[in-house]
């Protein structure tokens, strides 16, 4: 990728890929210098990829068959991604735990979003778990992928209140509000070249992240 040609992004979902369309709705609005590349399925039936041809988005899905190798699936999704020049991978969405050797051939090249303020909760139930320990704010992070599941370095939080009446499906809503905003901003960065990862860590305009940067929605997402 050189400096100002648009990013080549690849975008990997499960379901109904609603960050993948906020992403995709960035780069043809011109907030993001990027061009969706592809779209990756693991299941034909995940309702992103009518939303994403509805988009002008190529697509594709490798779903992992009964009997099916985590290696040949990974082998599988690697071919279609180096096919597409992937500069690179959004997981937005993507409900496979992805191998160490996988991870490290796109490392500093991957990026997820998590419905947490990592490092609090890994891993599945986020809000359920939020709620049922009392927090008072919650909210999400985009991060590089590393292999250990979630614990790649942050870039970008949002931050929300939890309120006294949430339901765990209330809370995901508000909190999804923010993805929507925060992850097309993490990719808009590396498209400019201003995020990168050198060393091991996310590096922002020359300097090395040591937390993450928060952005606050308490009182503008209801």
């Amino acid at each position: 990728m050189s400096a100002g040609a648009p990013l080549r992004l690849a975008i990997l979902i499960s379901g109904r890929g609603s960050n993948m369309t906020a992403i995709t709705r960035a780069c043809l609005g011109g907030e993001l210098n990027a061009q969706v590349a592809l779209v990756l399925a693991d299941r034909a039936d995940a309702a992103g990829l009518a939303s994403a041809r509805d988009l002008g988005a190529p697509t594709a899905t490798v779903p992992r068959a009964a009997g099916m190798s985590v290696a040949d699936f990974e082998t599988e999704l690697a071919a279609h991604l180096d096919a597409a020049r992937a500069d690179v991978i959004a997981l937005a969405g993507f409900m496979r735990i992805l191998s160490a050797r996988f991870v490290g051939r796109y490392l500093g090249r991957m990026l997820n979003v998590h419905p947490s303020l990592l490092p609090a909760y890994r891993g599945l139930n986020t809000h359920r778990r939020a709620l049922d320990a009392g927090d008072s704010e919650h909210g999400a992070s985009v991060h590089f992928v590393t292999p250990e599941l979630d614990a790649g370095p942050v870039v970008l939080q949002s931050r929300v209140w939890i309120r006294p009446e949430d339901t765990e499906a209330a809370l995901a809503a508000r909190v999804l509000k923010t993805e929507h905003i925060i992850y097309p901003r993490v990719l808009s960065w590396f498209a400019q070249q201003r995020l990168a990862w050198h060393d091991d860590a996310a590096w922002l305009d020359g300097s090395r992240l040591e937390a993450p940067i928060v952005e606050d929605f308490r009182a503008a997402v209801r």
